[in-house]
């Protein structure tokens, strides 16, 4: 008897301790002498350009790295991405990304394109731990490498609003809505096509840590043909400021692809208070 009060005696410890470690790094990250901000996490393979409600003079490095296994090759993918915000609540990035093959018989490696992008938070919510933003990326496609030099450097433009809603459930649940429509427009075609983006994500931050567990539901749907990703995830923090995500693809079909990985190492320079 004396040993069951004492078990739950420390269960009891061990939770209120959880608590209070999930307590202070919230109050870190929504620090009242700044403006207001609310911690979400945040989807590592369709990730945000900026954290909601980012604060003047927040800054984060990406480097990703993937492997997509198609029917008929396989698609190594990378990217390098450099994140800022300028004011309170913008966020500004500039991304590359590429797509490399080994296959003689597969498209040929190339820089995708130089994207540009921006994504302003407008709704900030203490009160339900609620952020809303609007944002904008465009792509400017590039040919593949093997073209350089022998027709037009830049194919087409990527045109990609989007919408984002996040909520934080109590101290570790978190949900996240991203979506919006991608249209394509290729040079020297008067025709484009849209595809609607609908990305849903769940994640769980592990107590006193910014490490969490989650996965992405990827959903696209084109011409009337639906497709879904799913993608469990997980963080985990490496320094202080450096942390590394590992993500798995699971295609719902498999009419193009089956399995696909990602890692994501996340670099975020400390951020200097600019106060309020």
């Amino acid at each position: 008897m004396i040993l069951i009060f004492h078990f739950i005696s420390f269960s009891a410890q061990v939770e209120n301790e959880n608590e209070y470690k999930d307590s202070i790094y919230i109050t870190e990250v929504e620090d009242s002498h700044e403006p207001f901000k609310v911690l979400h996490a945040e989807p590592l393979y369709i990730d945000l350009i900026r954290d909601l409600g980012a604060r003047k003079g927040e800054r984060e490095w990406n480097l990703g790295m993937g492997l997509i296994d198609n029917n008929k090759f396989d698609k190594y993918e990378a990217l390098v991405e450099y994140e800022w915000a300028p004011i309170n609540r913008l966020g500004l990035e500039v991304e590359l990304p590429f797509s490399i093959y080994s296959s003689a018989d597969s498209p040929g490696t190339k820089l995708n394109g130089l994207k540009l992008a921006a994504q302003y938070t407008f709704l900030v919510s203490e009160a339900s731990s609620t952020s809303m933003a609007l944002g904008y990326i465009h792509e400017f496609e590039m040919t593949e490498f093997k073209n350089y030099g022998k027709g037009k450097f830049f194919t087409g433009n990527v045109f990609n609003p989007f919408f984002v809603a996040a909520k934080r459930w109590g101290n570790n649940f978190h949900t996240l809505l991203y979506t919006g429509p991608v249209v394509h427009q290729s040079f020297g075609s008067s025709s484009s096509h849209t595809s609607w983006e609908i990305n849903s994500n769940f994640h769980y931050m592990i107590a006193g840590t910014r490490n969490f567990i989650g996965v992405e539901f990827n959903k696209s749907i084109h011409s009337g043909d639906f497709d879904m990703t799913i993608r469990p995830q997980m963080r985990v923090g490496i320094t202080d400021n450096t942390m590394v995500g590992i993500v798995t693809g699971i295609p719902l079909n498999r009419e193009d692809q089956r399995f696909s990985s990602f890692l994501r190492l996340i670099y975020e320079p400390k951020h200097k208070s600019t106060g309020s």
